[in-house]
């Protein structure tokens, strides 16, 4: 994967960028160090941590469920000025109008067509739940400043509300990058249709004992 490419056109101009590179075996820890490191920036509100770790869980997984590809790469930076979070996960694979195409319902489906409805809830290409894009969706309308979904030959992009879909260049696989303000306290389960416990996992996973009992 060409890293030089994505930190010109997603990180251009930013020092301390976080790179990882995961596959199946290695996902959950590096799933834990990106989650640790963002949780080290107490500028960052805690819901919005809750939130965004199970969002982050669910697109990483995607690349071991759905990629056909055994790395992913992810890249995070946190911007105290402006208090917003960049991250971008990444992969190489098969994309997601190929992916979704496994499924015969969408069989016949558009790469612009693929990269709209892969956001809504319950659509997947039978190897999942397709509630990972959707929430990440859901947390992206709550906080996000900017999100862009780009596989294939087609890029979504949402920004001030608005939700477009352009042709612009070519990306083999899937690439998701959001920028997401960190300073609004949220409510963590909104973005999971309160379906999952998302502060409970977060707080069992990430907050030391004493630290969980400080909060309250």
């Amino acid at each position: 994967m060409d890293i030089a490419f994505l930190l010109s056109g997603y990180f251009k101009g930013t020092s301390n960028v976080s790179i990882d590179v995961f596959d199946a075996q290695t996902l959950n820890a590096v799933y834990a160090n990106v989650v640790n490191a963002m949780t080290s920036h107490f500028e960052i509100e805690l819901s919005v941590l809750q939130a965004l770790s199970y969002c982050l869980y669910e697109v990483m997984d995607n690349v071991h469920v759905h990629s056909g590809k055994p790395l992913g790469t992810a890249i995070t930076y946190f911007d105290k000025d402006s208090e917003i979070l960049r991250v971008l996960i990444a992969d190489d694979g098969m994309g997601i109008r190929a992916s979704l195409a496994e499924n015969e319902i969408y069989s016949d489906i558009s790469e612009t067509d693929a990269l709209r409805i892969c956001l809504q809830d319950s659509v997947t290409d039978g190897k999942g739940m397709g509630f990972g894009l959707y929430t990440t969706a859901k947390l992206i309308s709550m906080i996000g400043k900017e999100f862009i979904l780009h596989s294939g030959h087609y890029k979504l992009m949402i920004k001030d509300g608005e939700t477009t879909c352009v042709e612009n260049g070519f990306w083999q696989g899937t690439l998701l990058y959001m920028e997401i303000g960190t300073a609004k306290e949220i409510d963590p389960g909104q973005v999971v249709d309160h379906r999952v416990d998302v502060a409970e996992e977060y707080n069992e996973l990430f907050v030391e004992t004493e630290e969980l009992e400080s909060l309250w």
